[in-house]
């Protein structure tokens, strides 16, 4: 039973709101110290004075961080080095859809007619795909430091192979066996300058939020290398379904509390458990 005497320590990216936020709430009620974290200071402390009301204080506090940024990723691991000396639970939950869902009039969302720009597109790559990489890259020497280190990736649906009619892409992304970052590198490359081409239903590509499923699907596939890089660890990711966020102008079907229950699931799975896969809410899927 000694192992209830220590806390389990956690940072969720993106987390002042949506599916991050009750992520925070979720793991912190289950008496995890949770970091909180956003890009923009003010939202941030705002978020934990809402966490406050739930009687929280001593189990969460904020830090500032941006994803992007480079500067802002290495702060927050050197406050967590200082801090805590350790990180047991990494939630890369921060996102951007790579689309303004709010361009659209009404309630409902017309995701075929929304403007995708090339700007917007490597905007999404850096956030969903090299932001998450680069997070995880600079906390792997403090999960490696815990003896239950857990990394839970927020994925998506969308972003299954079989949505991706590129054969080339699909069959890099899925070849587990010779996969590397730099193969995803490689696919990320071609997909942009297709973008900027204005060829991407010629090459094969998604033509509806296309930087969103390709930027998830590399998401996806380098779970799987970490996973099988750092067999001690547990790292998978999920698709919390269609949850009611802003990122959808909260059109989705699932209020974000079981949005988030299906990540918080996976942050606190037990030793031993299986890792490298990817989970549509409880149920694990393909790729």
């Amino acid at each position: 039973m000694q192992r209830f005497n220590f806390h389990k320590y956690a940072v969720v990216t993106g987390s002042n709101k949506g599916i991050g936020f009750e992520t925070v709430k979720m793991l912190a009620s289950n008496g995890v110290k949770v970091v909180l974290t956003a890009r923009d200071e003010k939202k941030g402390n705002e978020a934990i004075q809402k966490l406050k009301q739930f009687g929280l204080s001593d189990q969460v506090m904020f830090h500032q961080l941006d994803v992007t940024d480079s500067a802002s990723i290495t702060s927050l691991v050197q406050f967590f080095k200082t801090q805590f000396g350790r990180l047991d639970i990494l939630v890369n939950n921060a996102g951007v859809s790579g689309v303004n869902p709010y361009e659209t009039v009404g309630s409902t969302v017309d995701w075929e007619k929304l403007t995708q720009t090339s700007d917007m597109a490597e905007n999404c790559l850096r956030t969903n795909y090299y932001g998450v990489k680069e997070t995880t890259d600079a906390f792997l020497p403090l999960l490696k430091l815990s003896n239950s280190s857990k990394i839970v990736n927020v994925s998506s649906q969308a972003a299954l192979l079989k949505n991706i009619p590129n054969q080339w892409a699909k069959r890099v992304f899925d070849d587990i066996e010779n996969l590397t970052e730099e193969k995803i590198d490689e696919v990320l490359k071609e997909f942009i300058k297709d973008f900027k081409e204005g060829s991407l239903e010629n090459k094969g590509w998604p033509t509806i939020m296309s930087a969103y499923i390709i930027s998830k699907a590399a998401m996806n596939s380098y779970t799987r290398i970490l996973a099988k890089k750092y067999p001690n660890m547990c790292i998978n990711c999920v698709c919390p379904g269609f949850v009611k966020t802003d990122i959808n102008k909260n059109t989705g079907m699932l209020p974000v509390d079981q949005g988030a229950a299906s990540v918080v699931r996976l942050a606190l799975l037990p030793d031993d458990s299986p890792s490298g896969l990817f989970f549509i809410r409880e149920e694990i899927s393909n790729f």
